[in-house]
This record gives structure tokens, C-alpha cells and sequence, in this order.
């Protein structure tokens, strides 16, 4: 399985995700320059956390517009994979890949922690290596990862099985103390109907190695190599 990710001005969250993908999962990584709309040898497009292009006018906002981002929406119209962290994640939703948008944190407040999420899917190429309502820990970094959305769009999300992480507490109970961000329904992460398109606020790429405290992150890169096996 060969993993492209896309390198932005402001990434900074790039080579964390080539770590795991070309030196822990010894897969084959290109890494995609935003000007680069080539895309055609690689399964998986990652989209980084960072602050693309500065986050100028808002997160994402401009990221959307170059050639790298327009070639990964007709990668995910094809039933490619793509996987959005953080500023990824925000960067998706600007780009029309998956619905709601990323607001800021309901203290208005930069987060940096470590937080509990349950996983509600585990049939998604993203979520095979995990088990139903499995509660893992990921890290978490961002000023603006409040999940917001209509009643209709969320409504239609929960309908729909789209909800892959919500923020719990350690014994997997969804509540109100243990969202970090203010996030509605708890959300952490979500993924397109499909379910080749995943968004998610929290950084799996930095709990995939256990010098850095924790591996919970690194089933979901395994996850991509079943689906592999799989297919």
C-alpha cells in the first residue's frame, strides 16, 4: 500500500505521519508538495495536522483550493482512501468531503492534552484493527476542533453510522466532562457515507510508537494494511 501525504506551508504534522507509514509500517510514502496534483500512484492520500498556508481567513479555508486538494477530492470520488487529520480534518470539511465544520473550542481556548475516545465503527478501512466500543487514547492539539453542524446534518450523521470517535471517559461513557472542545454529540471523528473518507481531530500518528507513551494510534494505519489484505 503506498501512502501519499500532502505538504503544506505551515505542515507540521507531515513527517509524524510518514514515520509511521514509511518507517514503522516500512510502507512505500511519497510525500505530495501542495502544488503537486498527481496523485495517481498512491492509495491512500493523507491530509496532515499544521496550520496550512497560517490558517489565514480560517483553518483550511485556503488549503482547499490548491492543486493537491482538488486531486484528492477526485481520489475520493473514485472510492480511494483518504484520511484527514486535525487541520486535515478542517481542511475536508472545507473542501466538501465531509459536512459540519470545525469552530473554536468552546473555552476559546488552544488545547493540548491527551483524551479517551470510544470507537463506534470498526467495519471502515480506517477502524478494522480496533473492536466495538473499544475506548482509546489519542493526543490532542488544536484552537479550533469544536465538531459543529445543523440538526439536520447531525441528524443525518448519526443515521447514517458516520460518527467513527466521540470523545468519552475512560470507561467509555460519552458525557459532557470528558469533551475537551465542546465537540456536539462528542464527536471526535466522522467519515463520508461511502466510508473511504475519514476526518478526525485527534492525532493517531502520534500515539503509533511506544517511546511516545502509547500505540493506540497505530491500529488505525493497520487498519489501511487489512484492507489491503482484504481487498
Amino acid at each position: 500500500m503506498k501512502f501519499g501525504i500532502i505538504v503544506f506551508p505551515g505542515a507540521n504534522c507531515d513527517r509524524d505521519v510518514a514515520y509511521v507509514t514509511r518507517d514503522i509500517l516500512r510502507q512505500p510514502t511519497r510525500m505530495i508538495w501542495h502544488e503537486d496534483s498527481h496523485l495517481d500512484d498512491v492509495d491512500v492520500v493523507v491530509v496532515p495536522g499544521g496550520f496550512s498556508y497560517g490558517d489565514y481567513l480560517r483553518c483550511g479555508a485556503i488549503a482547499r483550493f490548491s492543486p493537491a486538494m482538488q486531486a484528492t477530492v477526485a481520489h475520493a470520488q473514485q472510492g480511494k482512501l483518504v484520511l484527514g487529520i486535525c487541520n486535515g480534518f478542517q481542511i475536508l470539511t472545507e473542501v466538501g468531503l465531509l459536512p459540519g465544520a470545525l469552530v473554536r473550542n468552546r473555552d476559546m481556548q488552544f488545547i493540548c492534552d491527551r483524551a479517551p475516545l470510544r470507537v463506534e465503527r470498526t467495519d471502515l478501512p480506517f477502524t478494522r484493527a480496533y473492536t466495538a466500543d473499544q475506548v482509546i487514547t489519542l493526543p490532542v492539539a488544536h484552537g479550533e476542533g469544536c465538531y459543529y453542524a445543523d440538526e439536520t446534518t447531525l441528524a443525518d450523521l448519526e443515521a447514517c453510522g458516520q460518527v467513527v470517535f466521540r470523545y468519552c471517559a475512560p470507561n467509555g461513557t460519552v458525557d459532557a466532562p470528558h469533551n475537551p472542545n465542546g465537540s456536539l454529540h462528542n464527536i471526535a471523528g466522522i467519515c463520508n457515507r461511502q466510508g473511504n473518507v475519514l476526518g478526525l481531530m485527534p492525532h493517531p500518528e502520534r500515539a503509533a510508537d511506544l517511546i511516545l507513551g502509547g500505540v493506540d494510534g497505530l491500529a488505525l494505519f493497520e487498519s489501511l494494511l487489512k484492507t489491503l489484505v482484504t481487498v
